[in-house]
């Protein structure tokens, strides 16, 4: 099954999946999601039959979803009774990589046809409950219950937000629950002014609509939202420690070019 019936930034799920999917094969993998390959295989039978469909570059992205796990487990370990939001979950299996308690109500949530193609590719899990919307339409959080501490993940999500947006979701979550945490990863400005010439968002027909170098000063947007700390993505110890030699020569290549390193910041903040 090809990824035809998705649209815009939809489609940049596929590349993606396919990190994950590759990095399950290496000895030693940094993520080892065996959902990826599954799902990669339904998306596109032939993707590794492709033209550099066997490449690891895309290996920082899953180093990025390997910090995100992280600090999922981390907040689970302390809140076995919480609430996950997992926002633009594209393909994404994280639910089964954690596998979280059954006292965790987990949502997963994207486009609606996106939602389709994951209940073909990936199996129901109990507890986890897909939604279709767009994320922007606030009004799907009036289906999640608001009394218990949350966690939102965003994961490849945020660059294709516009400011606003970001603001509205960021301040609305935070009004809305008692506690929680809120992880995303962003851009900086100069990579989301230049998206429109990256030649794969052009291939997916999308672009970047937000970027900060200055992260944290996003928790300036609601008293109650504190900065964290965060996580290393083109530069990652995991990435340089168990991606392939090639793969790690390029990336302390670019990691040189000026802006490259924290590029994509991956960030958490607390209320």
């Amino acid at each position: 099954m090809e990824d035809a019936e998705l649209a815009g930034v939809q489609k940049t799920l596929s590349p993606v999946l396919r990190a994950k999917a590759l990095d399950n094969r290496l000895p030693d993998p940094i993520l080892g999601d065996v959902w990826a390959e599954r799902a990669m295989r339904g998306l596109d039978p032939d993707y590794d039959k492709r033209p550099f469909g066997t490449s690891q570059l895309g290996l920082a992205a899953v180093a990025r979803a390997k910090a995100h796990d992280d600090w999922a487990r981390e907040f689970l370990a302390e809140h076995p009774d919480a609430v996950v939001l997992h926002l633009g979950c594209g393909l994404d299996a994280r639910v089964f990589r954690l596998d979280p308690p059954g006292t965790v109500d987990w949502y997963d949530l994207d486009y609606p046809a996106t939602i389709a193609l994951r209940r073909r590719l990936l199996p129901p899990r109990e507890h986890c409950t897909l939604i279709g919307s767009n994320v922007t339409d606030l009004a799907w959080l009036d289906d999640v219950p608001h009394d218990r501490p949350v966690l939102v993940i965003a994961e490849g999500l945020v660059p294709y937000l516009t400011e606003g947006d970001l603001r509205g979701l960021l301040t609305t979550v935070v009004e809305t629950f008692p506690s929680g945490r809120i992880q995303f990863d962003t851009v900086s400005v100069w990579a989301w002014r230049t998206s429109k010439w990256d030649p794969t968002l052009r291939k997916y027909g999308t672009r970047f609509r937000c970027g900060f170098d200055d992260p944290a000063a996003l928790a300036g947007w609601d008293p109650r939202l504190e900065f964290v700390d965060e996580a290393p993505m083109n530069d990652s110890p995991v990435l340089m420690a168990k991606a392939p030699a090639n793969i790690r020569r390029a990336y302390r290549v670019l990691n040189l070019l000026p802006g490259m390193k924290r590029s994509t910041r991956i960030v958490r903040f607390r209320f």
